[in-house]
């Protein structure tokens, strides 16, 4: 019954062959290659080229920020209740930079995006935990960093998603 099955699926999908599981199909080879994608429109490239330089550039300006504000941001990051409240600051602000050069070059951007996303998920809830907050414009102040944050998260995860497309640069 299996050998009647491949023999079919062999007729039905030209050169593909069954690997065993019905769900996956994989090219024989010497096969004929897949057309890539299409080439990006000038609008695209610029979007592209546009976008990089925004989400990058932000967490570029933001690592540096946390270099040239160390001893202001220590205080706030003790406050919090970190443990090494300087080591943190200087990791954290190395991982924005690192990860901001890589999304903004396209060089490893989902390695990029993984830094940034490791750095907003681990930061997120413990400087901004608006549940926590008394002061009705504490709270409110903290809630929009916490939900920004979550949304840089999802571009994050955005980027990441289509770092399969080349860097433009023409």
């Amino acid at each position: 019954m299996a050998l009647k099955f491949r023999t079919r699926a062999e007729r039905a999908h030209g050169s593909a062959y069954l690997t065993g599981r019905e769900h996956e199909i994989r090219e024989a080879a010497g096969s004929i290659p897949q057309p890539a994608a299409p080439a990006m429109s000038s609008v695209e490239r610029a979007a592209m080229l546009a976008g990089r330089a925004i989400f990058g550039g932000y967490f570029i300006y933001n690592g540096i920020n946390h270099f040239v504000n160390r001893e202001m941001m220590t205080g706030y990051v003790k406050s919090k209740g970190v443990r090494w409240p300087k080591l943190a600051v200087l990791g954290t602000g190395a991982m924005l930079v690192a990860g901001g050069l890589s999304l903004l070059t396209g060089v490893k951007p989902k390695v990029g995006a993984s830094l940034v996303t490791t750095f907003l998920t681990g930061v997120t809830p413990m400087m901004h935990d608006y549940w926590n907050a008394t002061d009705p414009m504490h709270r409110m102040n903290e809630m929009v960093n916490f939900t920004k944050n979550i949304g840089l998260i999802g571009g994050a995860a955005f980027a990441a998603a289509v770092a399969t497309r080349p860097c433009p640069r023409q």
